[in-house]
């Protein structure tokens, strides 16, 4: 009796895997090369742990900062897709074309987000019982010069990706989101490690700071001064999802702060924090950038029940995470292991990486779909609201997940 419905779902996967096989086995190739990318971060993230101690409020900052690198540029990549997709991508030196208009709105969004993220991480931090943290122009400087240093690769990479996905037949939607927000993540640590070389230099780091908001705001202005369309439709849609979606991930920051303990008692569940958020949002925002394709070639339409199509990507999703999940687990149960940090165990890696993937991804299939189409239903653009809304949520959702699976398998 129960049987003919799931092997008709079995079919219908069977048959949608089959209809998109190249571009699912390109996300899967994505994702493992971004869980193998996040785990550098995740060893970095344990290597500066003395750094974190010595600036307190830092790692509030931590998350944000990861998550605008994947924010921006992941939404880059996503409008990027859908320009390859309608046939209007095209490199050029000229700021007026699509892609030039891209990648000036990324730029000054970089640099006022960044500077934003700083003033609401110090007041974050202060008001939500982190105790004394560092001071205002210290979390400046770290946030918009680190900004700085990695978004330079992370934008190169962007337009690396989107060049070869025209070249070789990627589907930019399936490889964009991975290994943006991989780049993002390894490359902004060490970003923001190098910056905090900066603070605490008398009269030196209050002028770097003054410097970094003169930049921030007038590289706005600037910028809106331009008129340029694309770029105009993108600081107005974008800006107050980032800073939304920064609040949350300060808040996740704040929450991963706040229960350090936990995670000191076994590092290497430090080292599987990185992989595992990040693999989290771009699980998300794989689903987010295939439906807002959809959305835009008319393949699904924006109803409150999901379509078949919608349906079949959320199976394909939660599919891809079964490897996903198990690889962060195994990798970084192998680089604690070979760093000599202590562990609760294998099969307890793999539990936990496992519930609070099956956690975080069934949030996921909720925000990508619902805020799609949302934002397409009020004449929004989904690319530039998917990403940053599932990466910043994910940041979050990832973390009290990640905390849920530890209590459930009894892990003290």
């Amino acid at each position: 009796m129960f049987t003919r419905p799931f092997h008709g779902f079995v079919a219908r996967l069977r048959a949608a895997v089959d209809s998109d096989a190249a571009g699912l086995k390109q996300a899967l190739a994505a994702l493992l090369v971004s869980s193998a990318g996040d785990l550098l971060a995740g060893v970095t993230l344990g290597a500066i742990s003395d750094t974190l101690a010595l600036l307190p409020g830092l790692l509030v900052l931590v998350p944000a900062a990861i998550g605008m690198r994947g924010n921006i540029f992941g939404a880059l990549g996503s409008r990027l897709g859908t320009s390859i997709h309608t046939g209007t991508f095209s490199l050029s030196r000229r700021r007026d074309t699509v892609v030039g208009q891209n990648v000036v709105a990324s730029i000054a969004l970089t640099l006022f987000v960044s500077a934003a993220l700083a003033v609401l991480a110090k007041v974050v931090a202060s008001a939500f019982g982190a105790g004394e943290t560092i001071s205002l122009a210290d979390f400046l400087v770290i946030s918009v010069v680190g900004g700085i240093l990695g978004s330079v690769f992370v934008l190169g990479l962007t337009l690396v990706v989107a060049w070869m996905s025209v070249r070789r037949g990627w589907d930019m939607d399936n490889v964009a989101a991975p290994l943006v927000t991989a780049a993002g993540d390894m490359v902004t640590l060490p970003a923001l490690y190098l910056a905090t070389f900066l603070v605490g230099i008398k009269g030196v780091t209050v002028t770097i700071a003054l410097a970094t908001v003169v930049l921030a705001i007038g590289s706005l202005i600037w910028t809106v001064r331009l008129r340029l369309p694309i770029v105009q439709r993108i600081l107005r849609e974008s800006i107050p999802v980032l800073l939304v979606a920064g609040t949350v991930d300060l808040i996740a920051g704040l929450t991963i702060e706040n229960r350090l303990e936990s995670f000191l008692a076994y590092p290497a569940l430090l080292v599987l924090v990185p992989p595992f958020l990040e693999d989290t949002g771009a699980l998300g925002s794989v689903l987010s950038s295939r439906l807002a394709s959809k959305l835009h070639l008319g393949i699904i339409d924006p109803t409150a029940r999901p379509q078949r199509a919608a349906r079949d990507d959320f199976a394909i999703t939660a599919m891809l995470g079964i490897p996903v999940f198990v690889l962060v687990a195994l990798s970084s149960q192998v680089a604690a292991t070979l760093t000599g940090q202590a562990s609760p165990g294998v099969l307890n890696m793999v539990g936990i990486s496992l519930i609070g993937g099956f956690l975080a991804t069934f949030f996921a299939l909720f925000v990508a779909y619902y805020g799609s189409i949302a934002t397409y239903r009020l004449g929004l653009d989904p690319d530039n609201y998917g990403v940053p809304l599932l990466t910043s949520s994910m940041d979050l959702v990832g973390a009290l997940s990640l905390i849920v699976a530890i209590i459930i398998l009894g892990i003290h």
